[in-house]
């Protein structure tokens, strides 16, 4: 199955996965998603998002894993108060 990136935050879709905390059942494609739907990380619908080659999966899933700031592929509460600090000041 095809994974997607999204150009803003470099989450990836991964149909396998699914996003089951926005209701996205594992095994539905990108295509099946509702044009509503949102990336979980960022909020940026899926005009945002880019075919991923299979070559390019592996670094980038690497590297979001190996990150301190994240878990499950979400910002932390801490990165997410120090990105809003940025925001405000």
């Amino acid at each position: 199955m095809k994974k997607y990136v999204c150009t803003v935050c470099n989450w990836i879709y991964d149909p396998a996965v699914g996003d089951p905390d926005s209701g996205i059942a594992p095994g539905t494609p990108f295509e099946a998603i509702p044009d509503e739907w949102a990336c979980p990380l960022c909020g940026v619908t899926k005009e945002d998002f880019e075919l991923v080659a299979a070559t390019d999966v592996g670094p980038v899933v690497a590297a979001r894993r190996a990150r301190p700031d994240t878990w499950r592929g979400r910002p932390t509460f801490e990165t997410l108060c120090a990105r809003a600090t940025r925001w405000i000041f």
